[in-house]
């Protein structure tokens, strides 16, 4: 479930899955697609705050949801061209396609594709005690939802590989020195309004002008980037070798949970 509120012109996203510390279920891409294409559709918005209800903004991928259907990852990776956005990018991608700042407001768990949605935000506000990570690598598969666009623009080459391939949860502090955080605070709500307040006091034409500016000064080839990305992830599906990776994630996962019963 994603909520879509509009309050005195900001869009306030909230991924509403608190149960499942707001992991994404293929209805919630579907969800974020068309609330992206909603909020464009909106001249009257001057700013999106993209955030997750309860302790946590987003586990990231709840794969048994989506695994109930086969058919949901084709669906998640299927584009027309190969250099098009599927579903699972446009998620991520299409904040970035909107003329007003989006902000993603983090707490908690920021995790896989839960990170990968914020990496697409123009602004990553993150309180001290959030945890930060892609995940895909630990399963056997490599990031494949527009990550490799948004972090060229934000790290350096040799730590946007370390974060992928090391796949675990880094601290706020760790994710800021990676750059990985726009603001770094003890009070995210604070942070968020104040923001807000700056981008209300600016002229939309000049903050649509700047977001798109400082976009092409930062563009990689991204038609490009996407079709290596699900051309690589559809590979690695196939790959044996990602059956091995999924069952000793799967039982490391098992182990941990015993451990926590046992507590």
């Amino acid at each position: 479930m994603v909520k879509l509120e509009i309050h005195q012109q900001v869009a306030w996203v909230t991924l509403a899955r608190a149960e499942k510390q707001n992991a994404l279920s293929f209805a919630m891409f579907k969800q974020l697609a068309a609330i992206i294409k909603s909020i464009k559709k909106d001249p009257t918005l001057r700013a999106v705050v993209i955030t997750g209800e309860g302790e946590h903004f987003c586990a990231g991928l709840d794969v048994a949801a989506v695994m109930k259907k086969p058919s949901n990852i084709f669906k998640l990776l299927f584009k027309w061209l190969p250099g098009n956005k599927n579903l699972a990018q446009q998620v991520v991608l299409g904040w970035q396609e909107l003329s007003i700042p989006v902000i993603a407001k983090i707490h908690g768990n920021c995790l896989g594709g839960g990170l990968q949605i914020a990496l697409g935000a123009d602004y990553r506000i993150v309180d001290h005690n959030a945890k930060l990570a892609i995940m895909e690598a630990r399963w056997g598969l490599c990031p494949d939802m527009g990550a490799n666009v948004t972090l060229s623009g934000l790290m350096n080459r040799d730590q946007a590989l370390w974060l992928a391939s090391h796949a675990e949860p880094i601290s706020a502090v760790d994710a800021d020195k990676l750059g990985l955080v726009t603001q770094l605070t003890d009070n995210i709500d604070e942070q968020t309004n104040a923001l807000l307040t700056m981008i209300k006091n600016r002229s939309p034409d000049t903050l649509a002008a700047i977001k798109r500016l400082t976009q092409a000064s930062y563009k990689s080839r991204q038609r490009h980037i996407l079709s290596k990305e699900t051309f690589s992830q559809i590979r690695l599906l196939l790959s044996p070798n990602t059956k091995k990776a999924i069952a000793k994630a799967k039982g490391a996962d098992d182990i941990h949970f015993n451990k926590q019963k046992n507590w």
